[in-house]
């Protein structure tokens, strides 16, 4: 590769991602949990978080779930059906919207927010006062009156399933498992920073026959545990300005080191001169940094989406 080409990609990586750094919203994402109920009840019903701690003995900062979330729109409501709601709150527990939150709010709907493709229907709780620690209860018209036990919120952004039945003791619930979020995150990383870095090889003339064990060993090494790293932080914390400085461009900084020490140093890169070889690992991780960069968030809303 030329030195003005080479110059020409460099700047262009490097405006790129200078000019979409304000993309991300500095207050991020906020914590989120779906609940699905599958066969919902044929009759009106509410249902609702609870969170650790009796309402009445809270002290501090209380914020009314009610004024919340229905300010003005308190006619809306059933008074018999969230009555039943309040009166069945287990002790040392209150309910989130039917009651309130301490310290941070919560929105969310005691009634159902429409259904899901397969005809669940939805329950969308967010922000930053949503438990990680919580039961669910649920009640209804007729007087049935269900509560979980205690589930944990894994992630950020998650959702579980409900599987209702008019026999309350056959109710479950499904927690969807975590798993297959974090490989599908770990693919889409790595795989289209391999594929990137792989064709800059092959743009700096460099011979795949005689490169291509170091290039796989080293990049599996080093992107490889960027990605697990990358899955970790952003199923706990979202991708957020945050993720972008204090997490993805000090890790791209360190492996930049990492690979020119390998590729340059120990000369791992081989058939041209040290100096190709560190401009290759600069440029090839100031590209793998701009694609990161473009595709944190459709990936990790692709992950949310089934977890």
């Amino acid at each position: 590769m030329k030195r003005k080409s080479l110059r020409t990609l460099v700047c262009a990586l490097l405006a790129s991602l200078a000019l979409t750094t304000f993309a991300f919203a500095d207050n991020g994402p906020k914590p989120q949990l779906i609940v699905r109920v599958k066969d919902a009840p044929q009759e009106p019903y509410y249902l609702d978080l609870l969170a650790k701690g009796d309402w009445d003995a809270e002290d501090g900062n209380r914020i009314d779930g009610i004024d919340w979330n229905y300010d003005g729109k308190e006619d809306t409501l059933d008074p018999d059906l969230l009555a039943l709601l309040r009166n069945n709150v287990p002790a040392g527990w209150h309910a989130c919207v039917a009651q309130g939150t301490t310290g941070a709010p919560m929105w969310g709907e005691l009634y159902a927010e429409g259904t899901d493709a397969s005809g669940n229907a939805l329950h969308w709780f967010g922000y930053v006062g949503v438990p990680s620690t919580y039961r669910i209860i649920l009640v209804t018209e007729s007087g049935k009156v269900w509560v979980s036990d205690i589930l944990n919120r894994r992630v950020l952004q998650s959702s579980v399933t409900v599987n209702w039945s008019d026999d309350t003791s056959a109710v479950t619930v499904s927690v969807p498992s975590t798993i297959p979020g974090y490989l599908l995150q770990f693919v889409a990383t790595l795989v289209p920073t391999l594929l990137i870095e792989g064709a800059l090889l092959l743009l700096f003339r460099y011979s795949w026959k005689k490169n291509w064990e170091a290039f796989l060993l080293v990049n599996v090494l080093t992107q490889g545990f960027l990605a697990v790293a990358s899955v970790y932080v952003t199923a706990h914390n979202g991708v957020s300005a945050w993720y972008l400085f204090f997490f993805l461009l000090p890790a791209e900084l360190i492996i930049l080191l990492v690979e020119l020490y390998l590729y340059a140093g120990c000369g791992l890169l081989t058939g041209h001169s040290k100096g190709r070889a560190a401009a290759y690992a600069i440029t090839a991780n100031l590209a793998s940094a701009v694609l990161g960069y473009y595709l944190a968030v459709p990936v990790w809303r692709l992950v949310v989406s089934i977890l």
